[in-house]
C-alpha cells in the first residue's frame, strides 16, 4: 500500500488529505452516475489536484446514531434534523466498496483511508489503508479507541470540543497499545466553522503541549479568497491539513457547503509550496545566494595613508571600506603592530600579502 501521509510526515512535508466523507452520493446524483463512479470520479480530480490522500467515512446508521438524534450542524446550510436520518442516506457502501475504493486508489497513486464508526468498519479497513482516522466525535468512545488503538498503526487524531484532560486521556489509552505515530488535529466541531471562531492559535498551543507529536488541523471553515485559514494555520504549525472535499460547492447540504473542490486544493498546495521556498532553512548560516554581496558589501582594511615598507601599522594607519575582498575588518586587532612587507599607497585595500 502506498505510505504517502507517513512519509512526508516522517520527511517534515505538508500533507493535504481531502475529506471525500460520503459527499461522492450528491455528486451521483447530479451527474446521472453511480455512487462508485461517482467516488473514483473525485479520487481522479483529487489525485489531478496534486492532493496527498482521500478520505471517506465509515458506517451504517444504526450503528452510530439513535434514532433520537438531533442535529449539531447549520440547518440553513443542510436541512435534516437528525442524526440518523441524515447518515441512513448515505450509508449503503461496505467492505466491497471500500475494498475497491482502496485499490482503486492504489491504481492511480494516491493514498486511501476511511474514519471507521464500528468496529466491524475498523476491521476490514485493517488491511485497506495504512492510517486509522479517529474522529473527535469519538475522542472520549474510551472502548472504540481502545480497540482501533489495538491494531498498531499509525492514527490521525481529531480533538475537536475537547479539554486537555480528556486528550491526554486519549493520548495514553493510545500509547498502551500502539507505538506508532500520533498526529493531532486541531479541529472545531462546528459546520461550517465560522471564521472567528477557527481558533488557530490552538495549534501553537498543541504544539507546544506535544512537542512529540505532529500536530494538524481539520478545517470545518468555507474557503476564503486567499486561503489565508489554512495558510495561517500551516505558519502556525499544522504539518497535516484535512478538508471536507466535493466537485460541487454550491450543492446543497451534506458536506459541500464548507468543502474544497479540487481547484481549491491546487491552490493551497501551492500557496503551501510558496511557504516552504519562502522559509527555507532553520541553519544560521551565510546563503551561497549571498556570496558575491558579502564579499563586495562587508569592508576590508584599507590604508587611511602612505604606509612605507618597514613601517610598524598603528590604528591611524587604518579605516575600514567596501569591498569585502581584502583583509577583513574583523581583523583589525590583529593587524595594529604588524610590519608593512611593502610600500603601501593612500586608499589601497589591504592584503595578507602587505603584511608581515
Amino acid at each position: 500500500m502506498i505510505h504517502t501521509i507517513e512519509n512526508r510526515i516522517k520527511e517534515g512535508k505538508f500533507v493535504l488529505i481531502a475529506e471525500v466523507g460520503v459527499n461522492y452520493y450528491d455528486i451521483a446524483t447530479k451527474e446521472g452516475i453511480t455512487p462508485m463512479e461517482a467516488a473514483k470520479l473525485m479520487i481522479d480530480k483529487a489525485k489531478e489536484a496534486g492532493i496527498h490522500a482521500v478520505k471517506f467515512q465509515t458506517y451504517k446508521a444504526e450503528t452510530l446514531a439513535a434514532k433520537d438524534s438531533p442535529s449539531y450542524w447549520d440547518t440553513s446550510e443542510e436541512s435534516e434534523t437528525s442524526q440518523y436520518s441524515l447518515f441512513k442516506k448515505f450509508d449503503s457502501f461496505g467492505e466491497k466498496e471500500y475494498k475497491e475504493l482502496s485499490e482503486y486508489s492504489e491504481s492511480i497513486g494516491i493514498e486511501f483511508l476511511s474514519t471507521a464508526f464500528d468496529n466491524e468498519s475498523a476491521d476490514y479497513l485493517y488491511d485497506l489503508m495504512n492510517v486509522y482516522k479517529i474522529s473527535s466525535s469519538d475522542l472520549n468512545n474510551v472502548a472504540f479507541v481502545e480497540y482501533q488503538a489495538k491494531k498498531n498503526k499509525p492514527i490521525l487524531l481529531s480533538v475537536g470540543a475537547s479539554n486537555k484532560d480528556e486528550i491526554d486521556n486519549t493520548i495514553s489509552i493510545i500509547r498502551k497499545y500502539n507505538d506508532k505515530p500520533i498526529t493531532l488535529l486541531h479541529c472545531v466541531l462546528e459546520y461550517p466553522t465560522p471564521y472567528e471562531h477557527a481558533n488557530l492559535n490552538k495549534i501553537a498551543t498543541l504544539k507546544k503541549e506535544y512537542p512529540d507529536i505532529v500536530i494538524g488541523y481539520s478545517d470545518h471553515t468555507k474557503p476564503d479568497a486567499d486561503y489565508a485559514v489554512l495558510q495561517t494555520a500551516y505558519n502556525l504549525g499544522a504539518q497535516v491539513i484535512e478538508k471536507h472535499y466535493t466537485l460541487d460547492k454550491t450543492l446543497s447540504g451534506n458536506d459541500h457547503y464548507h468543502a474544497m473542490d479540487e481547484k481549491d486544493a491546487k491552490a493551497i498546495i501551492e500557496k503551501i509550496d510558496y511557504i516552504d521556498m519562502i522559509r527555507g532553512s532553520y541553519e544560521l548560516k551565510c546563503l551561497d545566494s549571498e556570496t558575491t554581496a558579502r564579499a563586495n558589501a562587508r569592508r576590508s582594511l584599507v590604508a587611511a595613508c602612505d604606509i612605507k615598507a618597514g613601517e610598524t601599522i598603528t590604528k591611524e594607519m587604518l579605516t575600514y571600506k567596501r569591498p569585502g575582498t581584502g583583509i577583513s575588518a574583523t581583523d583589525y586587532d590583529i593587524i595594529v603592530g604588524k610590519t608593512a612587507a611593502c610600500d603601501i599607497t593612500e586608499d589601497t585595500i589591504l592584503k595578507w600579502e602587505m603584511i608581515k
